[in-house]
Protein backbone atom coordinates (compact mmCIF):
# COMPACT_ATOMS: atom_id res chain seq x y z
CA UNK A 1 0.00 0.00 0.00
CA UNK A 2 2.97 2.43 0.90
CA UNK A 3 4.71 1.73 -2.41
CA UNK A 4 1.56 2.38 -4.07
CA UNK A 5 0.70 5.77 -2.30
CA UNK A 6 4.31 7.16 -3.23
CA UNK A 7 3.49 6.30 -6.43
CA UNK A 8 0.63 8.53 -6.79
CA UNK A 9 2.35 11.15 -4.85
CA UNK A 10 5.17 11.06 -7.01
CA UNK A 11 2.94 11.25 -10.27
CA UNK A 12 1.07 13.95 -8.94
CA UNK A 13 4.01 16.00 -8.00
CA UNK A 14 5.14 15.65 -11.49
CA UNK A 15 1.87 16.24 -12.86
CA UNK A 16 2.41 19.56 -10.67
CA UNK A 17 5.51 20.61 -11.87
CA UNK A 18 3.99 19.80 -15.60
CA UNK A 19 1.04 22.25 -14.99
CA UNK A 20 3.32 24.97 -12.61
CA UNK A 21 5.90 25.30 -15.97
CA UNK A 22 3.13 24.99 -18.61
CA UNK A 23 1.71 28.40 -16.17
CA UNK A 24 4.98 30.05 -15.99
CA UNK A 25 5.51 29.99 -20.02
CA UNK A 26 8.97 27.59 -19.74
CA UNK A 27 9.08 25.94 -23.23
CA UNK A 28 4.92 26.17 -24.28
CA UNK A 29 5.05 29.70 -25.91
CA UNK A 30 4.41 29.90 -29.82
CA UNK A 31 6.25 32.61 -31.92
CA UNK A 32 2.85 34.71 -32.40
CA UNK A 33 2.83 34.47 -28.82
CA UNK A 34 5.90 35.98 -27.98
CA UNK A 35 5.08 38.63 -30.57
CA UNK A 36 2.31 39.80 -29.06
CA UNK A 37 3.71 39.95 -25.90
CA UNK A 38 6.49 42.28 -27.16
CA UNK A 39 3.91 44.28 -29.37
CA UNK A 40 2.14 44.51 -25.94
CA UNK A 41 4.83 45.52 -24.03
CA UNK A 42 5.66 48.40 -26.70
CA UNK A 43 2.03 49.56 -27.24
CA UNK A 44 2.00 49.24 -30.46
CA UNK A 45 2.82 46.32 -33.48
CA UNK A 46 6.23 44.98 -34.77
CA UNK A 47 7.24 46.08 -38.23
CA UNK A 48 8.73 43.31 -40.26
CA UNK A 49 10.78 45.57 -42.73
CA UNK A 50 11.97 47.84 -40.06
CA UNK A 51 13.19 44.35 -38.04
CA UNK A 52 14.80 43.38 -41.43
CA UNK A 53 16.60 46.61 -41.55
CA UNK A 54 17.91 46.59 -37.63
CA UNK A 55 18.50 42.97 -38.04
CA UNK A 56 21.13 43.63 -40.94
CA UNK A 57 22.47 47.12 -39.31
CA UNK A 58 26.19 47.28 -37.33
CA UNK A 59 24.31 49.79 -34.81
CA UNK A 60 27.96 51.04 -34.41
CA UNK A 61 29.98 48.00 -33.51
CA UNK A 62 31.40 45.55 -35.74
CA UNK A 63 28.27 43.03 -35.63
CA UNK A 64 24.88 43.06 -36.93
CA UNK A 65 22.50 40.37 -35.64
CA UNK A 66 22.85 38.80 -39.72
CA UNK A 67 26.58 38.89 -38.40
CA UNK A 68 25.89 35.53 -36.64
CA UNK A 69 22.68 34.25 -38.11
CA UNK A 70 23.01 34.65 -41.54
CA UNK A 71 20.91 36.80 -43.97
CA UNK A 72 18.38 35.96 -44.29
CA UNK A 73 18.31 33.66 -40.98
CA UNK A 74 16.79 30.56 -43.14
CA UNK A 75 20.06 29.12 -42.82
CA UNK A 76 22.53 27.81 -40.04
CA UNK A 77 24.62 30.38 -38.89
CA UNK A 78 28.07 30.70 -37.51
CA UNK A 79 29.13 33.16 -34.18
CA UNK A 80 31.53 35.67 -35.28
CA UNK A 81 33.88 35.12 -32.64
CA UNK A 82 34.11 31.56 -31.46
CA UNK A 83 32.33 30.21 -34.56
CA UNK A 84 30.05 27.59 -33.13
CA UNK A 85 27.25 26.53 -35.68
CA UNK A 86 24.03 28.21 -34.84
CA UNK A 87 20.52 26.68 -35.93
CA UNK A 88 18.43 28.82 -38.43
CA UNK A 89 16.76 31.47 -36.72
CA UNK A 90 13.42 31.74 -38.68
CA UNK A 91 10.62 29.77 -36.80
CA UNK A 92 9.64 28.75 -40.66
CA UNK A 93 12.53 26.42 -40.85
CA UNK A 94 13.35 26.24 -37.28
CA UNK A 95 9.95 24.77 -35.31
CA UNK A 96 11.95 25.16 -32.42
CA UNK A 97 12.72 29.09 -32.55
CA UNK A 98 11.23 31.49 -30.72
CA UNK A 99 8.66 28.79 -27.90
CA UNK A 100 10.01 29.36 -25.16
CA UNK A 101 10.01 32.32 -23.23
CA UNK A 102 12.65 32.25 -20.88
CA UNK A 103 14.94 31.60 -23.97
CA UNK A 104 13.58 34.17 -25.83
CA UNK A 105 14.33 37.04 -23.33
CA UNK A 106 17.83 35.32 -22.79
CA UNK A 107 18.84 35.32 -25.98
CA UNK A 108 17.52 38.97 -26.90
CA UNK A 109 18.90 40.46 -24.04
CA UNK A 110 21.80 38.62 -24.74
CA UNK A 111 22.67 39.22 -28.33
CA UNK A 112 21.45 43.15 -28.06
CA UNK A 113 23.66 43.73 -25.40
CA UNK A 114 26.42 42.47 -28.39
CA UNK A 115 25.28 44.35 -31.31
CA UNK A 116 23.98 47.32 -29.71
CA UNK A 117 25.99 47.11 -26.24
CA UNK A 118 22.36 47.89 -24.47
CA UNK A 119 19.33 45.72 -24.11
CA UNK A 120 16.71 46.28 -27.12
CA UNK A 121 13.53 48.07 -26.83
CA UNK A 122 10.51 46.52 -26.51
CA UNK A 123 9.78 47.76 -30.01
CA UNK A 124 13.25 46.85 -31.78
CA UNK A 125 12.41 43.41 -30.06
CA UNK A 126 8.80 43.03 -31.64
CA UNK A 127 10.31 44.61 -35.23
CA UNK A 128 13.04 41.42 -35.36
CA UNK A 129 9.86 39.14 -34.03
CA UNK A 130 7.70 40.20 -36.73
CA UNK A 131 11.22 39.81 -39.23
CA UNK A 132 11.73 36.14 -38.40
CA UNK A 133 8.26 35.42 -38.40
CA UNK A 134 7.67 36.71 -41.70
CA UNK A 135 10.50 34.56 -43.29
CA UNK A 136 9.41 31.30 -45.25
Amino acid sequence: MIKKTAIQWMAAVALLSSLSATAWGVGSSTPQAELARWQQTAGQSGDASRGQAFFNRQHGGEWSCASCHGQPPTRQGKHASTGKTIAPLAPAVNPQRLTDTAKVDKWLRRNCKDVLSRECTAIEKADVLAYLISLK
